[in-house]
C-alpha cells in the first residue's frame, strides 16, 4: 500500500525546511547578522516583532522564525511517522535524531545569543543541524518508498565497502567541522590563492593560526575527495548490478567535485555569497546521500543474518 500523499507532501515540505534552516544558518554567519537581534532571545531587541528592522534584523529574526515552524513541522512528522510507519525499523530512531538534534542546535543558537561562545563550540552548530537534516531527509526517502523502488531493502554490501561507508560518513563530518571552523574564525579570505594558501610560495611555513585553519580544511577536504573518488571506483567495479549503490557513489562523487569547485570558487570570488551558499548546500546533501548509505549497510547487515 502506496503512503498517504499528504503524508509525502509534509515530508517534503519538513526536508525543504531544514535546508532552510542550515542555509539560514550559514546566511548569519556570512553576513555577521548573528547580533541583529542584540542579546535577546527568543524575542528580538526586546519585542516579540522587532520594530526597527535593518538587514541584520532581517536575517537573523527570519532564521528564528524558520527554525520555530520547521520545528513544529518535523515534530508532526516525527509523530505521524511513528504512527503510521513505526513498523519499518529506522522511523523511530531518525525521528528521535531528527527532533534530538534539531533542539540541541537552537539551544547552542539561543546560547550563543545570550552569553557568546567560542569560535570551536559555535563550528558545531551547522554540524548538529546537519544531523537533524540527515534524519529528516532519510526519514522522507522511507516516506516516498525509495528503498523499494530502487530494490534496497535486497542490497548486500561487501566487508570493504561497509568498513569505507562507515569511516568516509565519519570523515565527512570532520570536514563539515573545519570548514564551519573556517567561517567561524574569520578566516575564509586569509589565503588569497588556491590551491596552495599563496601559489608562488606553496610550501612556505604557515605564519598564523588563521592559515593553519583554512589550509588544515583544504587538506581535509583534499583527503576527502580521494577518499570518495577510491569508494566510486570500487563500487562501479564490483556493484554495477546493485543500482541504489551504484547510483549512490557515482552521485556522492559528482557532488564532491561540484563541492571543491565551489570551495575554490569561495575563495577566487572574494566570499561571494551566492557561492558560498552553494557551498553550504553541496555539503548538506552529501552528507544527507552518505547517511543513507550507511542505512543501506544497516539493512545489507540484516539482509546477511536473515538470508
Amino acid at each position: 500500500m502506496q503512503h498517504n500523499r499528504y503524508m509525502k507532501w509534509f515530508a517534503v515540505a519538513a526536508t525543504v525546511g531544514m535546508l532552510l534552516i542550515l542555509l539560514g544558518g550559514a546566511l548569519v554567519t556570512k553576513t555577521d547578522s548573528g547580533l541583529g537581534c542584540g542579546r535577546n532571545w527568543p524575542d528580538c531587541n526586546g519585542s516579540l516583532i522587532p520594530k526597527e528592522i535593518t538587514p541584520e534584523v532581517l536575517i537573523e529574526f527570519s532564521h528564528r522564525l524558520v527554525t520555530g515552524v520547521v520545528s513544529i513541522s518535523i515534530l508532526v512528522l516525527t509523530v505521524w511517522t511513528w504512527r503510521k510507519l513505526g513498523h519499518i525499523r529506522e522511523v523511530k530512531l531518525l525521528g528521535f535524531l531528527a527532533m534530538f538534534f534539531l533542539i540541541a542546535q537552537a539551544l547552542i543558537g539561543a546560547a550563543q545569543v545570550l552569553w557568546g561562545q567560542g569560535d570551536f563550540i559555535l563550528a558545531l552548530h551547522f554540524g548538529i543541524s546537519l544531523i537533524s537534516f540527515a534524519a529528516v531527509l532519510l526519514l522522507s526517502m522511507i516516506v516516498f518508498e525509495v528503498d523499494r523502488k530502487f530494490d534496497a531493502d535486497n542490497v548486500f554490501i561487501g566487508k570493504k565497502l561497509r568498513w569505507h561507508t562507515i569511516a568516509v560518513t565519519i570523515y565527512s563530518y570532520l570536514v563539515v567541522y573545519t570548514g564551519a571552523l573556517v567561517r567561524h574564525t574569520d578566516s575564509s579570505l586569509i589565503c588569497p590563492d588556491w590551491p596552495f594558501c599563496y601559489n608562488e610560495t606553496p610550501f612556505a611555513p604557515f605564519n598564523n593560526m588563521y592559515e593553519w585553519v583554512q589550509m588544515g580544511h583544504r587538506l581535509a577536504v583534499l583527503i576527502f575527495f580521494i577518499w570518495i573518488a577510491y569508494i566510486t571506483w570500487h563500487v562501479v567495479k564490483e556493484y554495477k548490478n546493485q543500482r541504489v549503490i551504484y547510483y549512490g557513489w557515482v552521485i556522492a562523487f559528482t557532488i564532491v567535485i561540484l563541492q571543491v569547485i565551489a570551495g575554490m570558487l569561495v575563495v577566487l570570488t572574494k566570499l561571494n555569497l551566492i557561492v558560498a551558499l552553494l557551498h553550504s548546500l553541496l555539503i548538506s546533501i552529501l552528507f544527507g546521500l552518505l547517511c543513507y548509505m550507511i542505512m543501506l549497510v544497516a539493512r545489507s547487515n540484516y539482509n546477511e543474518k536473515n538470508k
